[in-house]
């Protein structure tokens, strides 16, 4: 752990690798944290899944360069900007909102944990767990999805014994394939306090039978994901009905904890009306444990949050997250943290 002040001094800044080997050179990630400078007890955090590494997230100067992968050499170079486009995301005035809000915000590079590439098993953290001389898991061993997901408790274990960050206040959040992986740590992990995935869509939040956008044929499709995900999951490519499950187990597999499931208005590729309808059967499971439900059974229109133990929220726009769907996390997590 390297800490200092970030931001010009306005906060404390916590640079920390987690090991997943006893080997150096082995599988690491990289976690960027910035906590409320004058706090006087530990505080809540919210860990944002990136894709980008953490000195592409912030202006800071102070953030050591992370790394990224070069596919064409499958090995990890410096993360230096790319020549296109903005090189930071814009997350300064963000996370000093959180700040602001006594609450801690982390960021980590979810490629640092694994991979996000085909027959990159070997590469990350699935590495470590193969069998003698395997190159790919067990048709039921996991994906890339699932080693992110146990990135993430490695990384609540290094919360667990930093004195300034309460384990047990612990939001998480990503977008997209990093929706699935919120989703599915959520699922796993229980010490994560508030789950709230971004446009998880299929594999995701959304409901697989609705056939309706991405579908599991469209995921397992050998040139796109199949390693996200185990390989027995393809079996169902052509006839979901014979899954034994849909989106709404997982969604329910959360419960009794709060989740907000965050969508867009026209990201049809995702299906925000299957995350929607898959928040309504889970909330069965929701009432069954003595928390509540999304209290209806018709869509809100766009940026009107239902903010229950189960809720959900529609920004207008397409996939991704927008700015004010921070402002969403942030309502979400100062009522249930």
């Amino acid at each position: 752990v390297d800490q200092d002040l970030g931001f010009g001094g306005a906060a404390v800044r916590k640079q920390i690798t987690v090991y997943f080997s006893p080997d150096d050179n082995g599988p690491r990630v990289d976690v960027l944290a910035y906590l409320p400078k004058d706090a006087n007890a530990p505080v809540p955090i919210l860990l944002n899944l990136s894709f980008s590494p953490n000195n592409l997230v912030v202006s800071d100067p102070g953030v050591k360069v992370g790394r990224r992968w070069d596919t064409n050499t499958r090995t990890m170079v410096p993360a230096t900007p790319m020549r296109q486009g903005p090189n930071r995301l814009g997350m300064d005035e963000t996370i000093k909102k959180y700040l602001k809000e006594g609450f801690g915000f982390a960021t980590l590079c979810y490629t640092d944990i694994d991979p996000d590439f085909n027959h990159g098993a070997t590469l990350g953290v699935r590495g470590l767990y193969l069998k003698e001389g395997a190159q790919e898991p067990l048709p039921d061993e996991w994906g890339s999805i699932s080693a992110w997901a146990w990135g993430v408790s490695n990384v609540i274990d290094y919360f667990e014994v930093d004195p300034d960050i309460d384990a047990g206040r612990v939001a998480l959040t990503g977008c997209s394939r990093l929706g699935k992986t919120t989703m599915w740590a959520g699922a796993r992990e229980t010490r994560i306090a508030v789950v709230m995935p971004s446009c998880s869509g299929e594999g995701g939040a959304a409901l697989s039978r609705r056939n309706f956008g991405e579908t599991v044929a469209h995921l397992t499709e050998p040139t796109r994901y199949p390693y996200q995900f185990a390989a027995n999951y393809g079996k169902f490519a052509q006839d979901v009905t014979q899954m034994p499950m849909d989106a709404h187990m997982l969604v329910a597999l959360i419960a009794p904890r709060p989740l907000l499931l965050q969508t867009g208005t026209t990201d049809n590729w995702s299906d925000p009306k299957g995350e929607f309808l898959a928040a309504v059967e889970a909330g069965k499971v929701y009432r069954l444990l003595g928390k509540d439900d999304l209290g209806t059974v018709t869509m809100p229109s766009a940026d009107s949050p239902i903010y229950n133990t189960l809720g959900y929220v529609m920004h207008e726009g397409g996939h991704g997250v927008m700015p004010q769907d921070w402002d969403y996390y942030l309502a979400f997590m100062k009522k249930y943290l």
